[in-house]
């Protein structure tokens, strides 16, 4: 959360396999030596049933067998324990950046600029501006799906951890708030749908 994700964990490759199929997750790190139900098979199973969430893998073996094993199961990347937290949080944003069709570097959409590093945003004038961190997770969301709609429940469940208490009524109120902070023109509203990110 600190990083600005809305994360939940599973113990085991069973429930881990189990979430992954109904959560609507952006992206999953997965460690490869889980009890019950091994890393490898899980993202076999996810593949095999056609469920294309990016997935970095985790392992405490660093062969270059593995990772090639991982890679050719349908991994998207590869971090090998131990590791630092720095390193895992550049490649999930760089993982998430290429699955949404995003350049790597820095976060740009709408005249907007997101500093994902320090939870910053830089407004087209230049003026830069701190996000709390649910504010943070919304922007980036918004900021990796411009001209969509999307929906309060989705948005909510994209910028809540699993087991918080998810009130979508909240979810307008850190709308409201970004974009007092961005610009209204930022996000519309879709009577009925949801919301649109970007210049309309």
């Amino acid at each position: 959360m600190r990083a600005g994700f809305a994360v939940d964990l599973a113990v085991d490759g069973v429930d881990g396999e189990a979430l992954g199929e109904i959560e609507p997750y952006d992206i999953i790190v997965l460690d490869l030596g889980l009890p019950k139900r091994p890393g490898l098979d899980v993202l076999r199973n996810w593949r095999s049933r056609n469920h294309r969430v990016p997935v970095i893998i985790l392992t405490a073996r660093g062969s270059w067998e593995e990772k090639v094993e991982g890679f050719n199961a349908g991994a998207d990347d590869y971090v090998a324990k131990p590791f630092q937290t720095e390193e895992l949080l550049a490649r999930i944003n760089a993982v998430l950046k290429r699955s949404m069709g995003s350049p790597t570097g820095a976060l740009t959409a709408a005249g907007l600029v997101l500093d994902e590093a320090a939870q910053k945003v830089t407004l087209a004038d230049g003026q830069s501006l701190s996000l709390t961190g649910t504010e943070f997770r919304l922007l980036r969301y918004f900021m990796l799906h411009p001209g969509q709609v999307i929906s309060k429940s989705r948005l909510t469940e994209h910028v809540y951890d699993y087991d918080s208490d998810k009130d979508s009524n909240v979810m307008e109120v850190y709308v409201n708030r970004l974009r007092q902070k961005i610009g209204s023109h930022c996000i519309t509203t879709r009577r009925g749908q949801g919301y649109v990110f970007g210049d309309q």
